[in-house]
């Protein structure tokens, strides 16, 4: 399990969880869990300031319903916004890495 992520990634991987569909704070949590084969948990602590972050932002909404055990749960969904910054933020998480790999190759 990863403990630290890349300063910057949780709120690209937040917005990539939600480019799926509306979720609620606990069904991303488990998203990015499942996607990543039990490597990456992030905890409330982090995950909750980082959708309140987006919503700040522009970049998410957010509203109250009923999750799928029945429970008050809020939602949170991309707005147009949204999509542009993860395209955009995804395009630069790609740069980042390629040249950290070219590094890497070259020392």
């Amino acid at each position: 399990m990863y403990r630290e992520l890349l300063p910057g990634t949780l709120d690209l991987l937040v917005l990539k969880s939600l480019a799926k569909g509306p979720l609620h704070g606990y069904g991303i949590g488990l998203y990015l869990r499942q996607v990543s084969g039990d490597l990456l948990q992030v905890g409330e602590g982090s995950l909750y300031p980082a959708l309140q972050r987006l919503v700040v932002k522009g970049w998410a909404s957010a509203k109250w319903g009923v999750s799928e055990t029945g429970r008050k749960a809020r939602f949170y969904e991309l707005t147009g916004a949204g999509k542009e910054q993860l395209a955009s933020e995804s395009a630069e998480f790609d740069r980042m890495v390629n040249m950290i790999q070219q590094i890497l190759r070259t020392a």
